[in-house]
């Protein structure tokens, strides 16, 4: 029989914030690190945006950059306390939870957080 215990718990995150933390990491990347490269004029409202940004917050880009990426990595430590508190013990679980929320933050942080345990499997 299978175990009930929430040991093994693990649900990746939507398609959707898979596709839009992606695509949004990678453009700010992009900006950031190549802002030479991005074709400005074919993007509409967003190029003029980020023309303007590149060109007049560069270095606050840059440091927002790293602080996304700090957020991210603080996010998926408060992931690994939450895997403890529910009872989710599995080290290739909590490594899926870990990796998953450094790259998608919130979006996988978020169905951890809604987790309910099953405590009536615990003997008391």
């Amino acid at each position: 029989m299978a175990k009930s215990d929430g040991c093994h718990y693990f649900r990746r995150t939507s398609i959707f914030w898979i596709t839009t933390v992606a695509l949004s990491l990678g453009y700010f990347t992009w900006t950031v690190f190549w802002p030479q490269q991005v074709p400005y004029d074919n993007l509409g409202p967003l190029g003029t945006l980020s023309r303007y940004l590149v060109d007049n917050y560069h270095s606050l880009m840059y440091k927002g950059w790293w602080a996304t990426w700090v957020i991210h990595v603080a996010e998926a430590l408060v992931a690994m306390k939450v895997c403890s508190d529910k009872g989710v013990d599995g080290t290739m679980t909590r490594c899926l939870w870990f990796v998953q929320t450094v790259l998608f933050g919130f979006a996988s942080l978020g169905l951890l957080l809604k987790y309910k345990p099953d405590h009536r499997t615990k003997q008391h």
